[in-house]
């Protein structure tokens, strides 16, 4: 037990000097809030609108599984190193170790964690045949806007 005194001492210390340090400040700073300094400051722009909305929760979810497949490369890493001593105990711990992040990954992909932009409907292309037709070209389906006014422009009334 006395080899960890100086830790336990050292963590005490610690523990001493933030909570002192928080008490000093707090007792010594001077305190005189003003509009301007109570006002938002970014690189000494004015804020002329209110800030954006919050973030979605499936931004955060995304972010974590980011996360944890970081954390999961850096625990293949030593696997992929020290494969042949840990044998198979540490091939099946691997597999069931990259099991539950693939699962949490199908997971999130199947709740539509990862479409972000706006709601894609399908349309119905039977209706769409007819602007497939082959009567359809370039001169019968665009309007030329603004060559009446051009010298020597060609006249668009008659495509139009």
């Amino acid at each position: 037990m006395a080899q960890y005194l100086p830790i336990v001492v050292l963590m005490v210390l610690a523990l001493l000097f933030g909570v002192l340090s928080l008490v000093a400040s707090r007792l010594l700073a001077p305190n005189r809030p003003s509009v301007a300094k109570e006002a938002p400051y970014e690189c000494g722009i004015i804020p002329s609108r209110e800030p954006p909305e919050r973030f979605p929760v499936t931004f955060f979810v995304v972010a974590m599984l980011f996360i944890m497949f970081d954390i999961e490369i850096i625990f293949l890493y030593p696997y992929a190193v020290e494969r042949s001593t840990l044998g198979a105990y540490g091939l099946w711990a691997i597999v069931g170790f990259s099991v539950v992040f693939f699962l949490t990954f199908v997971y999130e992909v199947a709740r539509g964690g990862l479409e972000w932009g706006p709601i894609q409907r399908y349309r119905n292309l039977s209706f769409d045949a007819a602007m497939m037709s082959p009567d359809r070209s370039s001169s019968t389906t665009i309007r030329r806007v603004g060559l009446e006014a051009r010298v020597g422009g060609s006249d668009s009334s008659e495509a139009a």
